[in-house]
Order: C-alpha cells, then sequence, then structure tokens
C-alpha cells in the first residue's frame, strides 16, 4: 500500500499547488484591478470616454446623414433625369456636381479614416484646438461617403412609376423627390443606416490618436499612470461589445417592426 500512499500524496501536493497557483492568479488580478480602476477614481476615465464615444458618434451620424442626403439626390438626379435634360447650364452643372460627389466618394472610399482624421486635426484645422470638432467633421465626412450610397440605392429602388405619379400631380421633381421618394427609401434603408452607426461607433476607437478623450484613450492614460495593460484593454473591448450587441439588438427590433407594418 506504499505505492498507493505515495501516489496519493503526491495527487493532494498538485492539488494544492494548482489550488495555491490559481488563488494567487486570482488575487493579483484583483489587485490588479484595484489599482487599474479604484485607486484615484481612475475609473472615471473610462466614464467619461463613453459619453465623449457616444456624443462623436452621433454627432458624426447626423453629419454624414446630411451630406449623405445631398450627395445621394445629386447622384440619384443625374442617373435618372440626365438623359431627358435639354442642353444648357442646368445640365451642365448637374455633369459637374456628379462629377465632384463621384470624386468625394472615391477619395473618402478609398483612404483610411484614420489617415483622413490626422489630415483634418494636423493640416487642415492645425489651428483648431477643439478635438472633438476635428473628430465630428472627419468621421462626418467618411461616415457621408457610405450614407450617400445607402440613401442612393434606397432612392433607386423606388418603382420610377411614383416619381411619375408625383410629377402628374403637379408636383415639381423636388418636391416629389422630398414628399414621396425619399420617404419610401429611408423606410428601406433604415437598417442599414443603422449598421452604418454601429460600425461609425466602432471606427471612433481612434479618435484617440488626435486628442479626443473617448473610451481607448480613458484606457490608455490608464495604462500610462498604471503601467498594466490586461484590464483597461479588456474593459474597453467589453464596453465596446456590450455597446454594439444593444444596437444590434434595437436594429433587429426595427427590422421585425417594419416588417410587421408591412403586413
Amino acid at each position: 500500500m506504499n505505492w498507493f500512499n505515495t501516489l496519493a500524496e503526491q495527487i493532494k501536493n498538485t492539488f494544492s499547488d494548482l489550488y495555491t497557483n490559481i488563488s494567487e492568479f486570482v488575487i493579483d488580478l484583483a489587485r490588479q484591478f484595484e489599482i487599474a480602476f479604484i485607486v484615484d477614481d481612475r475609473w472615471k476615465y473610462i466614464v467619461s470616454g463613453i459619453g465623449s464615444t457616444l456624443l462623436l458618434t452621433f454627432l458624426s451620424l447626423i453629419l454624414g446623414v446630411v451630406i449623405g442626403i445631398i450627395i445621394a439626390a445629386i447622384r440619384a438626379t443625374h442617373d435618372k433625369q440626365i438623359d431627358e435634360m435639354h442642353p444648357g447650364i442646368g445640365k451642365s452643372l448637374l455633369k459637374f456636381a456628379n462629377g465632384f460627389c463621384r470624386c468625394y466618394l472615391t477619395i473618402f472610399r478609398g483612404t483610411p479614416v484614420m489617415v483622413q482624421i490626422l489630415i483634418i486635426f494636423f493640416v487642415i484645422m492645425a489651428s483648431s484646438r477643439n478635438k472633438m470638432l476635428c473628430g465630428v467633421i472627419a468621421f462626418g465626412l467618411n461616415s457621408a461617403a457610405y450614407v450617400a450610397e445607402i440613401i442612393r440605392g434606397g432612392i433607386m429602388s423606388i418603382d420610377p412609376g411614383q416619381t411619375e405619379a408625383g410629377r402628374s400631380l403637379g408636383l415639381s421633381y423636388v418636391q416629389t423627390m422630398a414628399y414621396i421618394v425619399l420617404p419610401q427609401a429611408f423606410k428601406n434603408i433604415l437598417p442599414s443606416l443603422a449598421n452604418e452607426f454601429i460600425t461609425l461607433l466602432k471606427e471612433t476607437s481612434i479618435a484617440g490618436y488626435v486628442g479626443v478623450t473617448d473610451i481607448t484613450r480613458g484606457a490608455n492614460i490608464i495604462r500610462g499612470i498604471t503601467y498594466q495593460s490586461f484590464w483597461p484593454l479588456f474593459a474597453i473591448a467589453a464596453i465596446y461589445l456590450g455597446m454594439v450587441m444593444f444596437f444590434t439588438w434595437l436594429v433587429d427590433l426595427l427590422e421585425r417592426r417594419f416588417k410587421n407594418s408591412e403586413r
């Protein structure tokens, strides 16, 4: 039985060492958590960063939607009306505006948003001290390029008979677009716009590179003070994941309501 007692003692020692190592690891994680967030109320860097991130995202999306509507209207009007227009200054202006919009889309969709925000902050708006404004303009202009194509796709998906019906009622082309085509298009593209908002929310994580105190910069500040990376980085990853899951749930809820309203 000596071999059995020896084996039992080895197993006991192994599990004892394992328990000790796990206990020390948990205690060390707890101590790191306290240093990262509790000491000197460093959690406030993350909380204030959440507010800045959401504000930056909402303002950028609003700017992107406004510019995107203008670009989408110009491009959709060009695609639908250019062949029917008589030669003149109106047709020339529409061609020029459409060409400008195509260049805009090519530039902002073809270059990284990181490069765009650096150019806007350090070159175009180098004299400005409003970091949030620089971020809103940079992300808004970038988002507008994608929103414009989403809206244009929604406009082009509307039956041409809707436009003809509006014109037959005596509405101008602009009135027909504003009162008939765009409301129907927005109903079709609203889920896509919501998904663009979620994408924009994640893209704003680079705003800290120009000094905006968002979630990521808040975590980097904590890392710089405590020389710890585990808790700050995993905390912001969990926060982003939670926000994305929440807004994804809202998008799914919105889509279900639209489907129910069509029945």
